[in-house]
């Protein structure tokens, strides 16, 4: 299928082929026949990409501190790499869609296969959207017009926040799409309304729907042409539509209002705030959220899990059906909106003229309805070379192109003999674009396209948490090598299942599990475990994290996708001191800070006490409670008299310790690249994994009971 993708880079648009998209649970895949581009949103978003480094800058004042910061901490090599890989990702347009339903995820109620739907999916052929973030269009409503049915809903959204009454006076200030829309919505809700705008044409068509609109190039003052609308008292709300970095929409507005108005922000504006305009009249002043209650929650976008009707009655997905009741009643009219129709073929100049051309409003984009839905991969480069399967000659398949593997494990194994033939994602359009920066074959979204292809020997997967040991499993039964990112499994009983699965596969032919555990491949690391076997004597390690605060509603906090940051992250350092001492870990203790504001999530502030079999003693202090200025890793050994500071992986620092010597690395090196290539080494040789099975196993069970899965917190 294709889809309009841009670079951030170059603001350029591309009509990328890409594999149809999975349907996963509690999701629709749907055809599209319309979508809607919102020209503010994404002329504003092509402005950005084509803007110099400068500008981009000057645009993310946030950003340009957060990459500050990360240059003091990682070094600027690595922060220099990290901006690129988030630039060059391509970022998919459009959120206004309608088309038809060709598949329905499990667990979906409410809609099936055939039913007209709308949805904030991307501008491209086919579309997997939640559930909740689409509805049913009318029968007597068209294609075209319910395209508009997302944008509308901004502006619905904001109009329920000002909570108008009948025969209330509210002024809309911008006449885009968003203000148009909301003008008729306000109208269909009793209300009187006053719109202001700089753009004549949007003034005549506001004047079509009734509504008493005012050109504001001609010179008007609008707080007075709006008291004089409202009797002399002032309009009761205000609804800013306007995009603009202006402070006048946010200063005239409380100046238009009477005592106690209220003023609600849909669009964009300069938010340099007169505290006298709003403390004298009492003013209220929100920002609206997008569609609705349910936006950017998790449980209800992802999860599926709708807010009940009788406390929540208006969520995003019935903010969808409210519009497109209007418009099966006759109360919201979009034909007047569409300025232009143009074939989905024909992009590119669709998006020359939202950067360009002054007249353009509604700009709709159409489909031909005979694209093939059972495209799940795409070659993206053309094999020159007939691939044979052989045990020693790697042959890899990944699955999962998120930003860890873009940025970093792609990249190490494109560095290496291996054969990339296969990259299998979600979504199709990052694993066709890192796909084709690093020499795969083919893009897909069928992982089965992977686990059945006799050439692949290998499996890399590095995917969310929760499913790592679903595809460990489904790799290793095939009788393929696998290389998983950490944690290797979530609890015990998905460990159990890869022993199992490994045994069995190693009764047939030899195969190789590897997690990446990479910390312990670092140059410093292997230099600190050469001084330590060379004294053979006990040690003591302390290993610092300074993990820093993530979002609650992060997917690594979810116990399902994430297992919580001591199972995702913990693991590493726990590897660590099972790697540095070179002995088995026989028990563990774990001590966590309880944190009121997050009770339901895994701690994140803890310290775990590890002893080992020759008598060493590891403490892993986890802290989620520090500050980004402090380095985030710093490991600290005791052994015999002497002691070793690693910091960051960046520098290596000897106190009474005969005969080593002090290093220090240009960049931060935590052994990514050679921890990928001494996994593809040990294939191509025929030799045993760089880290032993037993040990893999052994990490994940010590891990698995500091998270407190098992009473006894003795190692077995």
């Amino acid at each position: 299928m294709r889809q309009i993708l841009q670079s951030l880079k170059t603001g350029e648009i591309e009509l990328a082929e890409v594999p149809v998209p999975r349907v996963k649970p509690g999701t629709l895949l749907i055809q599209t026949r319309r979508s809607l581009i919102s020209l503010g949103t994404e002329r504003m978003l092509l402005n950005f990409g084509k803007a110099g480094w400068v500008d981009k800058a000057r645009q993310q004042p946030d950003k340009v501190k957060q990459v500050l910061q990360k240059v003091k901490t990682d070094g600027l090599m690595p922060t220099v790499n990290a901006v690129f890989n988030k630039l060059d990702q391509p970022l998919t347009l459009g959120y206004s869609n309608a088309g038809k339903v060709i598949a329905v995820g499990d667990g979906v109620f409410g809609f099936k296969v055939g039913d007209r739907v709308v949805s904030n999916g991307n501008h491209a052929e086919f579309v997997c959207v939640s559930q909740h973030l689409c509805a049913r269009i009318p029968d007597n409503v068209s294609s075209t017009s319910a395209s508009f049915t997302v944008v509308a809903a901004i502006g619905l959204q904001g109009i329920r926040l000002i909570d108008p009454t009948l025969g209330e006076s509210v002024a809309v200030l911008g006449l885009g799409l968003i203000g148009l829309l909301s003008c008729q919505i306000l109208q269909a809700n009793g209300c009187r309304v006053i719109g202001f705008d700089f753009d004549h044409q949007k003034v005549e068509l506001a004047r079509s729907y009734g509504v008493e609109a005012f050109d504001l190039s001609q010179g008007s003052d609008p707080v007075e042409l709006a008291m004089n609308f409202s009797h002399g008292n002032g309009v009761d709300a205000v609804l800013i539509t306007a995009a603009t970095t202006s402070n006048d929409p946010i200063q005239q507005a409380p100046q238009m209002c009477r005592k106690r108005g209220r003023v609600v922000l849909v669009g964009v504006s300069g938010l340099n705030i007169s505290r006298d305009d709003f403390y004298k009249k009492e003013i209220s002043f929100q920002v609206s959220c997008s569609y609705g209650p349910g936006r950017y929650d998790s449980a209800y976008e992802e999860k599926g899990l709708d807010y009940p009707i009788g406390f929540v009655r208006w969520t995003e997905q019935r903010n969808f059906t409210a519009i497109l009741d209007l418009m099966a009643a006759g109360r919201l009219r979009t034909t007047e909106l569409v300025s232009h129709e143009i074939d989905f073929d024909d992009a590119q100049r669709a998006y020359k003229m939202v950067s360009e051309a002054k007249d353009v409003l509604g700009l709709v984009l159409t489909y031909d309805e005979s694209a093939d839905a059972t495209i799940k991969s795409v070659e993206i480069k053309k094999s020159h070379h007939k691939l044979e399967a052989h045990p020693h000659k790697p042959v890899v398949g990944l699955i999962g192109a998120g930003n860890y593997a873009g940025g970093m494990l792609i990249p190490a194994f494109a560095k290496t003999s291996a054969v990339l033939k296969t990259i299998a994602s979600s979504g199709g359009v990052s694993g066709t674009h890192i796909g084709s920066k690093n020499g795969f074959n083919i893009s897909t979204t069928d992982t089965s396209m992977i686990f059945n292809d006799p050439q692949i020997n290998t499996v890399v997967i590095s995917t969310r948490h929760g499913s790592h040991a679903h595809f460990v499993c489904e790799a290793l039964r095939k009788g393929k090598n696998v290389f998983v990112e950490k944690p290797l499994c979530l609890n015990f009983e998905e460990l159990a299942q890869i022993e199992q699965a490994y045994d069995e596969a190693c009764k047939v032919k030899p195969v190789r599990l590897m997690v990446g555990f990479n910390r312990r491949f670092s140059p410093l690391t292997q230099t600190c475990r050469q001084q330590l076997s060379e004294s053979n004597a006990p040690c003591s390690i302390i290993v610092t994290i300074n993990a820093g605060k993530i979002p609650a509603d992060h997917w690594a906090q979810d116990f399902a996708s994430g297992g919580g940051r001591l199972i995702g992250e913990g693991c590493h350092f726990i590897d660590l001191i099972r790697f540095l001492t070179g002995s088995p870990i026989v028990s563990v203790q774990t001590t966590n800070m309880p944190n009121p504001q997050t009770p339901d999530l895994s701690p994140d502030t803890l310290s775990l006490t590890l002893a080992c079999r020759d008598g060493s003693i590891g403490t892993v202090h986890y802290f989620a409670n520090g500050c980004k200025d402090f380095p985030k890793e710093r490991i600290e050994i005791f052994s015999n008299g002497r002691i070793a500071q690693l910091d960051n992986f960046k520098s290596l620092n000897f106190f009474g310790w005969p005969g080593a010597k002090n290093q220090s690395l240009w960049a931060q090196d935590k052994g990514q690249e050679k921890c990928v290539a001494e996994f593809v080494n040990a294939i191509e040789t025929g030799s045993d994994c760089p880290i032993y099975f037993a040990e893999i196993i052994e990490t994940a069970r010590i891990t698995l009971l500091a998270a407190g899965m098992n009473e006894d917190k003795k190692a077995e």
